[in-house]
């Protein structure tokens, strides 16, 4: 027996992780006729129904806290209780499933509390390390110490307000295994991971249209703080002061800090927000994906270039580097300068550059986003037991 799903996430129509994850879970849930109710943020306060799948979209009010180009935090949330609780009786939910502590989230979570049934929550963004990353910046004006104390303190303090919302949930995900042990330690949850899939019909070397010797380097994301984009300026210089003046940049994304980048790159090409073909042709065009984020807990980008034939190097802080075999698939590096050094590597040798696209494309192969959400479903059997609904409401009661 399939459980009725409702599912409120964080994002559904922008262009970032959570988002795409959303979207597929939805659609794997329309092809597989799941009862499923998904609620998110949308143009318009709409209902619709189609098969077993429902949608409610809530529209922003004009008071939000602007969080990124395409992110908000809706102050006045609350106004949609009462219509999305009317729907959502009517769908009768064997669970509430939440995607993080967004408006949209903590809607669901007072939902899920007031009809008794059981709190699912998929953690999908460091939001902790987000606010560390956009704080230090401001913080120039004080003295390295001092700087490092206060913003350790500050991502320390968020994430324990961000564990206090995941602790409402009877049953945890989480994209990568350190995440996967840090949430089961810090709130006592049962915790289980939850990766992503990959459309590698989509996402394919035979989308490469380049036929030049270049050396192009791309980078596919929200230009931001903590995607740590900085680094790419760095690496440019780096390699020039090797030498090496055939490399080029592939920029796709937007974001605030997309005007630093222009002025301080010298060869790159940045093409906006891509999607669909297009970012498909994008991805097969590199001869190397760079990611130097530190703080994306999995990383679909990285799946994506692999599934495209592109060896990608990662930071070895984050959830990228569960999907980097170093020196098989690409290379995990440690600081700047092996950045630096796993380029120059695969610039000077195409054979191994080959060897490592062909391994890439095999590693991609093996995510299936039917795959992901089928044992998703099966861990939803354990808040679902009668021994589990007791346990939660003797909880919720106290």
């Amino acid at each position: 027996m399939n459980p009725r799903v409702a599912f409120f996430t964080d994002s559904f129509h922008e262009v970032n992780g959570v988002a795409l994850t959303s979207r597929e879970f939805a659609g794997f849930a329309a092809r597989s006729r799941r009862p499923f109710f998904s609620v998110h943020a949308g143009p318009a306060t709409a209902h619709s129904r189609e098969g077993e799948l429902e949608t409610f979209e809530v529209a922003h009010s004009p008071v939000v806290l602007g969080l990124e180009r395409d992110l908000a935090f809706d102050l006045f949330f609350y106004r949609h209780r009462e219509r999305v609780e009317l729907r959502l009786r009517e769908f009768r939910p064997d669970l509430v499933h939440v995607t993080g502590p967004s408006h949209v989230g903590m809607l669901g979570a007072i939902l899920a509390y007031s009809m008794k049934v059981p709190l699912v929550a998929s953690w999908h963004t460091n939001l902790h390390e987000f606010a560390a990353r956009r704080l230090e910046p401001k913080l120039g004006w004080l003295g390295a110490r001092p700087r490092e104390s206060i913003v350790a303190a500050a991502q320390e303090h968020a994430l324990r307000w961000t564990l206090r919302f995941y602790k409402l949930g009877s049953l945890l995900f989480a994209p990568n295994p350190e995440l996967v042990r840090m949430l089961a330690s810090r709130t006592g949850r049962p915790t289980y991971l939850m990766q992503r899939g990959i459309d590698t019909g989509l996402f394919s070397p035979e989308r490469r249209r380049r036929s030049d010797d270049g050396f192009v380097i791309g980078f596919v994301g929200r230009l931001s703080p903590e995607k740590n984009i900085r680094l790419l300026a760095a690496l440019e210089r780096s390699l020039i002061d090797a030498g090496i003046r055939d490399c080029r940049f592939l920029i796709v994304g937007d974001g605030q800090e997309r005007a630093w980048l222009s002025a301080n790159l010298q060869r790159a090409e940045f093409t906006g927000v891509l999607s669909g073909e297009a970012l498909a042709c994008a991805y097969a065009n590199m001869d190397v994906f760079v990611f130097p984020s530190q703080t994306d807990t999995f990383g679909n980008v990285i799946l994506e270039a692999m599934a495209s034939g592109v060896p990608a190097v990662v930071s070895q802080e984050g959830g990228p580097k569960f999907l980097v075999e170093s020196g098989r698939n690409g290379y995990v590096a440690k600081d700047s300068a092996a950045f630096v050094e796993a380029l120059m590597d695969l610039r000077s040798h195409p054979g191994l550059r080959q060897r490592m696209s062909q391994a890439a494309r095999a590693t991609a192969m093996a995510y299936s986003w039917d795959r992901v959400f089928e044992q998703v479903y099966g861990r939803y059997q354990e808040v679902l037991t009668p021994s589990a609904t007791a346990y939660r409401l003797e909880q919720v009661a106290v």
